[in-house]
């Protein structure tokens, strides 16, 4: 008979029972994670993070001052493209060098830390139900794990990696509906308090490299409405319209409708194109977000946002049904 070794009969046993212990209620996990937002704000920390989304992998360093004269934050990466993001006082300023970060519209710069309004994600109506899971070591520090769980098949789930001292974020992942990752970002080094090296929070970009992030806008031509002129009749559950934008002008109609169920967004474009315009039909994925486009009649209906593709297909579906009835 062979015998596994010692060592690696030790090794299993420690893989076997490392980060478990039994799972924590709604009121532990929300706790841990007010505890993350409050940190990730308030205290003053540096370090080396890896994104991972698909096949881009981005290695990023950050360094976050809270003392008296307020939050500075500066943002760069290590590896690809030069992308340098700048947050003080004076607002937010940024550096893009490749043109795949630029967009038509002006958009703000994908957060890397995503905006948890508790409120939303545990009240009765929401989506989703929080948890708490088991314990592992990230970046040298000890973490917890809190999970943010969808409850249907409309929406996306997240795991949280949180230092159990201070609830800083040590790991994130946005999974999907098998509990694979979408996305994940990871510290690999994190100093916290006056460890820091203060001078990493100075540029050493030009000041006129930088732009200043702007937040979306349709210029003056834009007619603000309490009520769009299509909108669906049925939503995935806890979806609603948190904001509605409408041009009208001489190339047609346009008009911008943003769905949320409070974690996670969904935008909704209908535009007018021209007589004989091909518009190409069907579900696309760019990066963690699905895209679904309809056509009805002169109309584009486009559907995007960090959801799966039945949330946008099925949005879109609905949209095309209002459109046709109005």
């Amino acid at each position: 008979m062979n015998l596994m070794p010692r060592r690696a009969l030790l090794l299993l046993a420690l893989i076997s029972t490392s980060g478990v212990v039994a799972a924590g209620g709604p009121s532990d996990a929300r706790k841990l994670l007010e505890n993350m937002t409050s940190a990730m704000s308030e205290m003053t920390y540096q370090g080396t993070f890896v994104y991972v989304r698909g096949a881009v992998v981005e290695t990023m360093r950050i360094t976050h001052i809270a003392d008296a004269t307020g939050i500075r934050e500066r943002l760069y990466s290590l590896s690809g493209p030069q992308r340098e993001v700048v947050r003080d006082q004076n607002g937010v300023r940024c550096i893009f060098k490749d043109s795949s970060s630029v967009v038509e519209d002006q958009v703000v710069v994908s957060n890397y830390f995503p905006e948890l309004p508790l409120s939303v994600i545990d009240s009765s109506a929401s989506g989703y139900s929080l948890e708490t899971g088991g314990r592992t070591r990230i970046a040298g520090h000890k973490a917890r794990l809190v999970s943010i769980k969808p409850k249907d098949k409309f929406r996306y789930g997240y795991d949280f990696w949180l230092q159990e001292k201070t609830g800083l974020l040590l790991k994130w992942a946005l999974l999907d509906a098998n509990h694979e990752p979408l996305a994940t970002l990871v510290f690999t080094e994190l100093t916290v308090g006056s460890s820091i090296n203060v001078a990493e929070i100075e540029s050493d970009s030009r000041a006129e490299d930088f732009i200043k992030m702007k937040t979306f806008s349709l210029e003056n031509t834009v007619e603000r409405q309490s009520k769009p002129r299509w909108q669906p009749e049925k939503l995935p559950p806890g979806f609603e319209l948190t904001s509605h934008n409408r041009k009208s002008g001489s190339d047609g109609v346009y008009e911008h409708m943003v769905y949320s169920d409070g974690l996670a967004a969904v935008s909704v474009y209908v535009e007018q194109q021209a007589p004989g315009a091909v518009i190409k039909s069907g579900v696309s994925q760019l990066g963690t977000n699905n895209a679904y486009i309809r056509k009805r009649g002169e109309l584009q209906i486009t559907v995007i946002g960090e959801v799966p593709a039945l949330t946008v297909r099925t949005i879109a579906d609905e949209m095309a049904r209002a459109v046709a009835s109005n």
